[in-house]
């Protein structure tokens, strides 16, 4: 009889636990999937990765392909972006030699303090758009130390 009870107690238990711990979820904010193109002067920027970051959550980061598309990833590949307000920062170099970095956009996009550039998420999409601009400038070179 003891044996009965106990195992109708775990049943019981189970039942309950189970639909607890699934209604929890991970237990992070939620996110919205994100995607879009970054583009320079109206054409797509073909390197680089792309952060937006939120005043009080986790930031969203993502590759820039070489068609200027992006996937945005907050905790798992592809989960996207908290709603709200977002600072954007934009950082397009490749490394030429270990002393040569190649700016493929102003270096001012590379902060989200400095960037001037803000982007809303207030659902998902795949056709979010950040234009940067040379604003007359256009791709440099830059010695980051050692050697010539």
């Amino acid at each position: 009889m003891d044996f009965i009870r106990v195992s109708r107690a775990v049943t019981v238990t189970v039942v309950i636990l189970i639909p607890t711990l699934l209604a929890c979820g991970d237990g992070r904010p939620k996110r919205v999937p994100v995607s879009g193109i970054v583009t320079i002067d109206g054409k797509p920027l073909t390197c680089g990765f792309i952060t937006l970051k939120p005043k009080d959550a986790r930031p969203s980061t993502g590759n820039i392909g070489k068609d200027g598309r992006f996937t945005l990833t907050c905790f798992e590949k592809g989960d996207g972006a908290v709603e709200g307000t977002h600072a954007v920062a934009v950082n397009a170099f490749e490394q030429l030699n270990s002393n040569t970095l190649r700016w493929h956009a102003p270096k001012k996009y590379s902060n989200p303090n400095t960037s001037g550039k803000t982007v809303t998420i207030d659902g998902p999409t795949d056709s979010l758009t950040i234009e940067l601009s040379w604003e007359g400038g256009r791709p440099f070179d830059e010695n980051i130390g050692g050697g010539e």
